[in-house]
């Protein structure tokens, strides 16, 4: 992830578009780029899986801009965030709910 970051820094860098990405652009970005993402499946489940792929990929890069905009290493904080779930989510408590349902 640390190559993607310099990649990316140094490409806005370039651009001069570092003075625009702040955390509530960032954030907002991250938003619109969903909206993206989601209308890739807007009338069907069918999907084209270069332009779905494209809009993942902005989703991520953005997540990844406001990560290292605000100083955090995302990578840990994924990891952080799915041990918070396997707390919050136990698989026998999950599992459970699950075989009820069906």
């Amino acid at each position: 992830m640390n190559d993607i970051i310099h990649i990316l820094r140094q490409f806005n860098e370039e651009r001069n578009w570092e003075p625009y990405h702040t955390p509530e652009n960032l954030a907002k970005s991250i938003t619109i780029e969903a909206g993206e993402l989601l209308e890739c499946f807007q009338w069907d489940n069918q999907y084209d899986l270069e332009a779905l792929s494209d809009e993942i990929a902005d989703v991520m890069l953005y997540c990844l801009m406001l990560s290292d905009k605000i100083g955090i290493d995302m990578k840990q904080e994924m990891l952080r965030k799915i041990e918070k779930n396997r707390e919050k989510y136990p698989v026998e408590q999950c599992k459970a709910e699950n075989d009820l349902q069906k």
